[in-house]
Order: structure tokens, then sequence, then C-alpha cells
């Protein structure tokens, strides 16, 4: 009987699926980050996959779905595209599921906010419900700059690589707690 109990609870833990593309490995970077993020949170099952690792199944079976994806020409990797343009439309099966964004850009107003605002839009019209960071510096998402770094205290680059992927963490954090309550009440 708790074998069955516990099968059962297995089944009905909250799947985020953290899907990404990277080709010189930063993106994989926040991505693991954000999964860091996610798997600090209590009854969350978290699957890390690049794009091209990612079914429709796995994009079908979760609860909530993070993209990733580096920013080309202010533009999102065109394998990231590829992998949303491959979403299942028909009878809206994305609908309601829980959606967020991250992105590497390699300067300061390389197009990140393009990017991810790119991605989110795509979401919304699959029917997806939107979620940002666990503030106002990652109201779209999280997001590094591996390039050129910013002023101020964040200007030592072993301090701003840290600095970002606490974004990172905090976006993952959000993302699962929120699928959580999200799960929970439906």
């Amino acid at each position: 009987m708790v074998l069955l109990i516990g099968v059962c609870t297995a089944q009905e833990r909250p799947i985020v699926l953290i899907a990404y593309y990277s080709a010189g490995g930063h993106t994989r970077t926040l991505a693991e980050a954000v999964a860091k993020g996610a798997r600090s949170i209590e009854g969350v099952e978290v699957k890390l996959l690049s794009v091209t690792e990612a079914t429709t199944d796995d994009v079908r079976k979760a609860d909530a779905i993070v993209v990733g994806s580096p920013v080309y020409n202010a533009n999102v990797a065109p394998p990231v595209q590829q992998f949303i343009n491959q979403w299942p439309f028909s009878g809206s099966p994305l609908r309601d599921k829980l959606g967020a964004a991250f992105v590497t850009a390699g300067g300061i107003s390389a197009g990140e906010e393009l990017v991810q605002l790119n991605i989110l839009h795509s979401m919304l019209v699959f029917g997806m419900i939107v979620v940002g960071g666990p503030d106002w510096t990652t109201a779209f998402g999280a997001s590094v700059i591996v390039e050129e770094q910013p002023s101020g205290e964040k200007a030592n680059k072993k301090a701003g690589e840290e600095y970002y992927l606490r974004k990172g963490e905090g976006l993952g954090r959000r993302v699962a707690e929120l699928t959580v309550k999200w799960k929970h009440a439906r």
C-alpha cells in the first residue's frame, strides 16, 4: 500500500523542462544555474535538455517549460526557433503551462530583452502563462552578458559571472515554486 502511494505521488510531481541551445557553453552554464534553482524546490522533477534532445513528448508532459537561447544578432538562435516551431499547436496542449526564458548575449544592449520577449511571445501564442524572475532585474527572465562587463560593483569578471548565475538560480526557483502551486491548485 505504501508503495502505491509513493508511486502515485511521484507521478503527480510537477515537471519543469529546461530546454536550451548552447554553441559556446555560456547558455548551458546558465541553464544549469536555472536547473539548480528549480531543484531547490522540494517535489519538483527537473529535466535539463538541449533543444536537440527535448522531444514533443517532453514538452507535452512538462508543467513548465523554460527556454534558453544565445542572442544571435538580436534574434533567437535558429535551433531554439526550430524547437519552438515543432511544439504541438492543434487542440492547445500547452495551454495553461507555465513558461519562462533565459538568454546569453555578447554585450549590454546586444538584444537580450528582445530575444527573451520573442520566446515569451511564442509561449503566449500557445496559451502558456509566462513567468519572469523574482525581482525587477529579471522581469523578462534571466540573462548573462558574456563579453562586455557591467560597470559598478559587478565590474569584477568573477563577481559578474556569479551575479548572473544567481539570477538564473532565482528564475529556476521562482518557476518551480509557481509550478508546484499551479499544479496543486488545478
